[in-house]
């Protein structure tokens, strides 16, 4: 058994347009923009739903939303969410993207948030 949970929405800019997209969002929802240190090509919106994490991610792609599920065991997610029609179309560090039916992407990743919160948030799967 394992558990998950969804994480953030993230809204993938083109590289150069992220920047603006990030100060779009973070004033048109009334919160504070912040690069993420460890990892600059995200930008966290604080704030802007409660619960989950929205962010503006420099991507080399089109304009899109997508959404990370965090995990406490990467491989049965990954192969879950395969079973119910999702493609596994590449790998970034730990996380697993996927393409669901009728093509949007999710990626699948090790816990992030805070232990309190997955533990009383994530779904039990078998």
């Amino acid at each position: 058994m394992h558990r998950s949970r969804v994480y953030a929405l993230l809204v993938d800019a083109p590289r150069d347009e992220a920047e603006g997209a990030a100060a779009f969002w973070s004033a048109a929802l009334g919160v504070p923009a912040e690069t993420y240190a460890p990892e600059p090509q995200f930008t966290d919106l604080h704030g802007a739903l409660p619960g989950l994490v929205l962010a503006v991610q420099a991507v080399d792609d089109a304009p899109r939303f997508h959404l990370d599920i965090e995990t406490d065991d990467v491989e049965a997610e990954t192969a879950r969410l395969v079973a119910l029609g999702a493609t596994q179309v590449n790998r970034w560090q730990e996380c697993r993207i996927l393409r669901a039916p009728g093509g949007h992407l999710l990626c699948v990743l090790p816990v992030e948030s805070a232990p309190e919160v997955f533990d009383a948030e994530a779904k039990t799967w078998p």
